[in-house]
């Protein structure tokens, strides 16, 4: 059998370093997800996919949004939390990111789900847990990424630059104990389930940039194409 590539040759160096006390767990859940393969359920997002998150630079990190699990449908998952590929109708949720987004900054509505953009100015999207069966949520929760993502997190407080967490929905919330004294901004999960109760009118990105300038870091521009 192949040996697994180390984490250094498929993430950014510094997010490689900061996941080092896991890196054996991240090569089990690779045997796990092999298995998934074997026995006929696949996984989701593709293999390439799984620790997108940790691409892009780990010092360069100022704000964290924080998912549950990747969207469940095929073709939808891309590795980042509420992001879809290109040319991909966004799911219900990610709408109603956008009109929150398009209400609190008075930008345009954004023609494509992928977050991208966001990312390449220092914005983590990261899950909770990092894949899921085709067609069955929450499938993979308990499995060990949990373990993993705490372990990115943590590694993100201990840092010396700070960042802005932002938390939508009791799991992600759960998270706020650990986030040290980094400024967080709370509110009912996007879902079409709760996004009116508090979601809507509850303004994230006015004030992630706003928490960013009291700390001396650039703000966000949350504009995507």
């Amino acid at each position: 059998m192949n040996e697994p590539k180390p984490l250094s040759e498929l993430i950014d160096p510094g997010w490689a370093r900061a996941l080092a006390p896991v890196e054996g767990k991240v090569h089990e859940l690779g045997q796990m997800l092999r298995s998934e393969i074997q026995s006929g359920n696949g996984y989701l997002p593709a293999g390439t996919d799984v620790l997108r998150a940790f691409t892009y630079p780990f010092d360069k990190v100022k704000c964290l949004i924080v998912g549950q699990d990747p969207y469940p449908t095929p073709g939808h998952a891309m590795g980042l939390s509420f992001s879809v590929q290109p040319g991909v109708k966004p799911p219900r949720s990610l709408v109603n990111i956008f009109r929150e987004l398009t209400e609190d900054l008075h930008v345009p509505q954004p023609s494509s789900g992928d977050l991208t953009p966001w990312c390449e100015q220092g914005v983590c999207l990261l899950n909770r847990v990092l894949t899921v069966r085709p067609g069955a949520p929450a499938s993979h929760r308990g499995r060990g990424w949990e373990e993993v993502t705490e372990c990115a997190i943590s590694a993100l407080v201990n840092r010396e630059q700070p960042f802005v967490a932002i938390l939508w929905g009791a799991d992600a919330r759960k998270l706020a104990p650990k986030l040290g004294d980094n400024p967080r901004i709370e509110s009912p999960h996007p879902s079409p389930l709760s996004a009116s109760r508090g979601f809507f009118g509850s303004r994230p990105f006015s004030r992630a940039n706003a928490a960013l300038e009291s700390l001396g870091i650039a703000p966000i521009n949350w504009q995507l194409p």
